[in-house]
């Protein structure tokens, strides 16, 4: 397959493979496997990507230090829009700079640009002569190296990435801030002035809904219109304010919305998709009478989140999902406490964990063009220390981060402070300063360096302490698997029709009732035959199997 795309690719570029040799690779700079030795370029060319509020990157005084120490200097042409455009047109007219930053290419583009020779092999480079911070990580996380090397086992981009995880606020073990997207609540004042305990099954929790419902707990407890209580409401299928926290009675959790998470990596590496269990159907079932006698609001599959947080803020809603109660229900928080994992009919509960933020390579990637990559790689390999990397996030230290705690960890400025010293929030400051480009943040640095954000520590808080005692199998199906240029392909050809097909069905079967053994069987085999399901399994399989073979080799 790799000689296929190989001669797809040079034949699609026949005129410029003429003027080149090894489909765009010019001969004596870089050759596979080898690191190129040459040091005499010290001027660099970057273009890439900045945010909306950055006023550039020439006076950033990170930056400049940074140049100063690798001994090189850099002409940035950044920019916050028109970027893609601008990339393309320097890779058609073979116009390229020396480095491409904070572009975001995918993993598809990586394969590409690296098969015909725009973009080098790093591999070579990442060692300790070369790169020794960056080699120290993926030593130790060799789950990074996973997710950053293509299907070819090179690596044309350095990785960036945010593993902002329980690590972070001092658990033994680091679960990403992502791996229980919802977080349920109840009216707990209305269960007490009812008489109810918190549930602590489906079944109960059906009769504390109904309890809400007929005596209108709205309009009785909050002095609310007549009729105006809503016992459950939720969005459908959202990422953290949907219905399916609830189906962990039946021993799963799905996001029908993304094939990715709609997947169950079971212990022994094999991989599955929910939506197709009969625990899934059983899920639907179940549901369905929540939903025909009420208890369910009519509207979650057409709202959105504002209308969502609009009810549960005027007091009509008696159980939702969302990250922080305190953000969703205003002023009545204080009446809410979270939801444990409740037990299903026969006793089950289970919720299926998801893996956190993905980590890229896409966020740099140094060109054919650059005489002298060891110089340049210097210069980056700087932007892997702790401190550095937190800079280049925030801003500088004595403007964004402000004083050091008794452990030496830096502490960022308030709001309050940020308002009196610039006239601006702390947001808007950390917008202005911040670098794009391959920045990797792990959980133990804000244990070690930079103070976590409060919302942040707080949400990672309750998961930690929470929500994992809950959990069976923290065991996940990576986000950071690398596809090949066919499997995505083939992604890209089924995945949509996929997710429409079980999410339709979903909310057809909640609303309407079923599914009927026939028309389970039709949906599975729609699913087979019309949406491609089992060469999408097949495809999430042969990922995960080289994923997990690339980093069972470096442990």
């Amino acid at each position: 397959m790799r000689q296929w795309r190989r001669l797809t690719s040079c034949a699609l570029a026949a005129g410029l493979v003429l003027s080149l040799t090894a489909c765009g690779q010019k001969p004596g700079y870089e050759v596979r496997g080898e690191a190129n030795t040459d040091t005499s370029q010290t001027d660099f060319s970057i273009l890439g990507g900045m945010s909306a509020l950055s006023k550039g990157y020439d006076d950033n005084v990170v930056l400049n230090q940074l140049q100063k120490d690798a001994g090189i200097n850099i002409d940035w042409t950044v920019m916050s829009e028109s970027l893609a455009e601008q990339v393309n047109i320097r890779i058609a007219g073979d116009e390229l700079p020396d480095a491409f930053m904070g572009v975001g290419f995918s993993n598809y583009d990586l394969s590409r640009y690296g098969d015909d020779g725009t973009f080098i092999d790093l591999t070579p480079y990442l060692t300790e002569e070369y790169m020794p911070n960056l080699t120290k990580i993926l030593e130790e996380n060799p789950d990074i190296l996973s997710a950053i090397t293509m299907d070819d086992g090179y690596i044309y981009g350095l990785p960036s990435g945010e593993k902002m995880g329980t690590a972070g606020i001092g658990a033994d073990e680091d679960y990403s801030i992502y791996t229980i997207p919802q977080f349920s609540m109840i009216n707990k004042a209305w269960l007490d002035e009812l008489g109810l305990e918190v549930p602590t099954t489906l079944d109960e929790l059906h009769t504390a809904l109904q309890a809400f419902k007929d005596n209108d707990m709205s309009a009785k407890y909050y002095g609310n219109a007549p009729g105006s209580t809503i016992p459950m409401s939720t969005g459908f299928d959202e990422w953290c304010w949907g219905q399916n926290i609830f189906y962990a009675g039946f021993g799963f959790t799905n996001w029908p919305n993304d094939v990715c998470n709609d997947l169950v990596l079971r212990d022994d590496g094999t991989v599955e998709f929910v939506c197709v269990s009969d625990e899934y159907r059983d899920a639907l079932t179940y549901f369905h009478d929540w939903y025909a006698d009420g208890l369910m609001d009519i509207e979650m599959f057409s709202q959105d989140s504002t209308q969502l947080i609009s009810k549960c803020s005027q007091g009509y809603v008696g159980v939702t999902t969302w990250w922080y109660i305190e953000e969703i229900m205003g002023d009545y928080a204080d009446d809410y406490v979270f939801l444990p994992v409740l037990d299903g009919p026969d006793g089950t509960h289970n919720v299926t964990v998801r893996t956190g933020g993905a980590t890229t390579s896409g966020q740099l990637c140094v060109t054919k063009s650059c005489k002298s990559p060891a110089n340049l790689l210097k210069f980056f390999d700087m932007w892997y220390d702790p401190e550095i990397v937190m800079q280049l996030q925030y801003g500088p230290i004595d403007m964004y981060f402000t004083e050091q705690d008794e452990n030496g960890v830096w502490q960022s400025i308030s709001d309050e402070e940020c308002q009196k010293k610039y006239g601006k929030s702390s947001g808007e400051l950390k917008g202005e300063m911040e670098v794009m480009g391959p920045k990797l943040i792990l959980s133990d640095y804000y244990l070690t360096t930079f103070k976590m954000e409060d919302r942040a520590i707080e949400r990672l808080t309750d998961l930690n302490e929470f929500w994992m005692p809950f959990v069976d199998s923290a065991v996940t199906y990576p986000v950071d698997c690398v596809f090949t240029s066919r499997e995505l392909d083939d992604i890209d050809w089924y995945k949509s029709d996929f997710e429409t097909t079980v999410s339709e069905q979903e909310g057809l079967w909640i609303k309407n009732g079923g599914p009927t053994d026939a028309e389970w069987e039709s949906y599975k085999e729609n699913l087979s035959k019309k949406c491609g399901m089992d060469k999408l399994l097949e495809t999430y399989q042969n990922a995960y199997d080289r994923y997990a073979g690339i980093e069972e080799s470096q442990e």
